[in-house]
């Protein structure tokens, strides 16, 4: 079903998920959920549509942090620091392939509930920039300023520009 898939830990960390193209959309969630090589789930469902829709003709899923959970407040308080950065290089492996980037912030209101979450993001703004990266939010910000969950979207939003130095303002204020 999917030809892109890395993970480790026996399939508890989810790297990356997708499907090849031309004009890849990558998408940066909170931390996989029930998603694998064989079987789609509503988040993956929903982020495929939406990468059509905006005519890409793949997509690369990958989370601010790859520990397989349904339920983030279920993921330890503390980070496991290999699967930290293993997952922030897989991230820019993927990114770095690209030619012109695109990204899909995607992470919802739940960045909140760890700091690692926080932390993934602001070092992904930091490194990333070098590769041209366009950050992206679709639809408008959720009303406390945090781009919105594939979860929750609506097919009649848009993509719009996702302003990644007033976001990490907000983050550290």
């Amino acid at each position: 079903m999917y030809d892109i898939y890395s993970n480790a830990q026996d399939d508890l960390w989810r790297f990356t998920l997708g499907k090849s193209g031309c004009r890849n959309l990558i998408v940066i969630g909170l931390n996989p959920s029930t998603a694998t090589k064989e079987k789609s789930d509503t988040t993956i469902a929903k982020v495929e549509a939406a990468a059509k829709q905006a005519g890409f003709d793949g997509f690369v899923m990958l989370n601010l942090y790859p520990v397989r959970s349904t339920d983030f407040n279920a993921l330890p308080r503390e980070t496991n620091a290999e699967a930290f950065a293993a997952n922030l290089a897989k991230i820019e492996a993927v990114v770095a392939a690209e030619s012109e980037p695109v990204v899909w912030a995607a992470w919802g209101e739940n960045i909140l509930a760890r700091e690692f979450f926080v932390a993934a993001s602001k070092e992904l703004f930091a490194s990333l920039g070098k590769y041209g990266t366009s950050w992206q939010q679709f639809g408008s910000l959720t009303q406390s300023g945090h781009p919105r969950h594939p979860s929750r979207l609506h097919y009649a939003w848009e993509f719009s520009t996702f302003d990644t130095i007033d976001y990490v303002r907000k983050l550290s204020s």
